[in-house]
């Protein structure tokens, strides 16, 4: 038998207006499986979304500049390296090399405020 899974922990990433539809992102630290990596949020269509900042064709972070993840159009996020480009709410790859989805993180939004959520395989990094 499994042992049972920690229990979720929300944990502040941003004020809700730091995030606006298909605009810039914001980055953040996590640990996943181990590794330190960075991860990032998005707002579409009125949701907040989160990935792993990692592309499913080589594990490039997605982001041209700081915060940069949509595309000219607001509407699909791309990898800067060779062009993927993936949808916003699912992480689901449509297009360019990419090799399956983006590795999702759970997020919340209450109060005008932005939460990232742990997982077995995702934790904060050390202090």
């Amino acid at each position: 038998m499994a042992p049972p899974e920690p229990q979720a922990q929300g944990i502040y990433l941003c004020d809700s207006g730091a995030l606006s539809d298909g605009g810039r992102g914001v980055a953040f630290d996590v640990v996943y499986r181990g590794e330190r990596l960075r991860a990032f949020a998005v707002r579409w269509r009125g949701q907040v979304h989160a990935y792993l900042n990692r592309c499913s064709h080589v594990r490039s972070e997605l982001d041209y500049r700081e915060g940069h993840f949509f595309d000219a159009r607001g509407q699909l996020l791309v990898c800067a390296t060779h062009g993927a480009v993936f949808e916003p709410d699912t992480g689901c790859c449509v297009g360019g090399p990419g090799r399956g989805p983006l590795v999702k993180v759970r997020l919340s939004e209450s109060a005008g405020r932005v939460y990232w959520h742990t997982a077995a395989l995702l934790q904060p990094p050390p202090p």
